[in-house]
């Protein structure tokens, strides 16, 4: 049996009384490393050495009654664009290649404190911008549960090595759905945190103003611990919010008698594969079983709201990657006569087609003459999004609808679609715009493909969504099915 089957709980119990070492553990990452990553290709650097280094330490430690931090020991995976100090932090992009920093986000650091050990880091689409990880610029990466079809993205990379068994749990960061859908697509749990919740210090940009940072893990509990230890005010991020952290393990209680649920109609309409509404309404049944009571909403902004975010990332994609320049780091162009040839040679070398293609969108957004049309009236439909959730969660408590509108697709079959592409997110923008918290836990199969279910939260009511989540988790066995590579 993995040890990565175990619970965290269990894992600390086995080190605690010598029966493993940290070292075994992170032999276990890299051996099965080995034996599935030439299918599911989750990572773009490994970091071997260190990670052995750091378990021989934690080893030393074992010996000893000093404190241990709360993953002590557990291997992890870090999405590439978060900043690693000395490991190569790409983004999968050509343009920053060659790229190490010389920080570690304060998420890494946190990580290091609660003593996880970096494996290595994770594929995504490249600068965060796609839904499928085949954007990346060095290659795609496959879903363990069948490697013909896409892990979701852009945090494919860390729900593949999840749930494909390479590491214990991996963080990604979440735009529009980018940890939720693929969570969903590799039947495992994605956590998006309230903005502000999880410091954005050290994350590459896309858009300022809906990145998120958060956990996907095998189970809720992890998802717990790992929000336990990446939570919390960070001076460095000037849009950290500073609040009390609660204990979000005590909150996981399995009750959820009287609680009130919101199911938006335009969740469940036109769009959605039957087969899914049905796993839905299976999962509303289980929670209706244990005492929850849920009956049909509207948010009614929701059918604008792929239009909104597109306008919004866009917009603020062309501002924050303008910094990528060809002079102060990434690639720079070997061909250029003069300072503008440097510009626009290394920009158009570095970057892939997506990333261009985003840009271009948000650019336009921007300039003269078009940014009250477009810009200005995208963020006054945000806020109607933002208001239709808290008039829903004036009555309910939770709201709860499907991660994604289908399962996952196949490898190329929507890449020449972008407008396609975009509406798989069409259930998890709506949060990403609103700022509040989800979850995606798997609620069962279709065509032997998982199928996630998203519970929705108010701001800074994490403890709700993980309570919920659990409360589903102990009545029902998706979560711990396994794709057989």
């Amino acid at each position: 049996m993995s040890l990565f089957e175990l619970n965290l709980q269990q894992i600390h119990a086995k080190l605690q009384s010598k029966e493993i070492k940290v070292s075994d553990l992170v032999d276990q990452s890299y051996t099965r490393i080995g034996q599935v990553e030439s299918k599911v290709r989750a990572f773009l650097t490994l970091d071997e050495e260190n990670a052995r280094q750091t378990a021989a330490k934690l080893d030393e430690q074992l010996l000893s009654n000093a404190t241990r931090g709360d993953l002590f020991g557990l291997p992890i995976g870090i999405k590439d664009n978060m900043v690693t100090e000395g490991l190569k932090t790409t983004c999968a992009s050509k343009f920053l290649s060659n790229h190490i920093p010389i920080y570690d986000a304060t998420v890494v650091s946190k990580l290091k404190e609660a003593q996880a050990v970096t494996i290595g880091k994770l594929n995504m689409d490249e600068f965060a911008m796609g839904g499928s990880n085949e954007n990346s610029a060095f290659h795609p990466t496959h879903n363990p549960w069948n490697t013909d079809y896409v892990p979701g993205g852009s945090s494919g990379g860390s729900a593949a090595a999840v749930a494909a068994g390479e590491v214990y749990f991996a963080l990604g960061s979440d735009t529009g759905g980018s940890i939720r859908q693929p969570a969903a697509y590799c039947g495992i749990v994605g956590l998006k945190p309230t903005y502000g919740l999880v410091s954005r210090y050290g994350l590459v940009a896309f858009a300022s103003s809906l990145d998120q940072i958060g956990p996907l893990t095998k189970n809720v509990e992890d998802a717990a611990y790992a929000m336990q230890a990446i939570a919390g005010y960070d001076p460095k991020d000037s849009t950290s919010a500073n609040v009390e952290i609660p204990n979000y393990l005590s909150a996981l209680t399995g009750d959820v008698k009287g609680l009130r649920i919101g199911v938006p109609k335009e969740y469940m309409g036109n769009g959605i594969d039957p087969a899914v509404k049905a796993k839905v309404l299976e999962a509303l049944k289980v929670l209706e079983s244990q005492g929850a009571v849920w009956e049909e909403v509207s948010l009614p902004h929701s059918e604008y709201a792929v239009a909104t975010y597109y306008l919004l990332a866009s917009s603020e994609a062309s501002s924050n990657l303008a910094r990528f320049d060809g002079i102060r780091y990434g690639v720079r162009s070997d061909n250029a006569r003069n300072l503008l040839d440097l510009y626009n040679l290394s920009r158009s070398e570095g970057f892939g087609p997506e990333v261009k293609r985003r840009i271009m969108l948000g650019t336009y957004a921007l300039s003269s003459g078009y940014y009250d049309a477009y810009y200005l009236k995208a963020q006054q439909v945000r806020t109607l999004i933002k208001q239709d959730f808290d008039q829903v969660f004036d009555k309910y408590d939770i709201i709860i609808g499907p991660t994604a509108p289908t399962t996952a697709f196949k490898i190329g079959e929507q890449s020449s679609d972008p407008l396609t592409m975009y509406l798989n997110d069409i259930m998890t923008i709506p949060v990403s715009l609103a700022g509040i918290p989800a979850i995606s836990v798997p609620c069962g199969f279709v065509n032997e493909l998982p199928v996630g279910l998203q519970i929705i939260g108010k701001a800074l009511d994490e403890a709700t969504v993980l309570r919920v989540a659990h409360a589903f988790e102990q009545h029902t066995d998706h979560h711990k099915q396994r794709p057989q590579l």
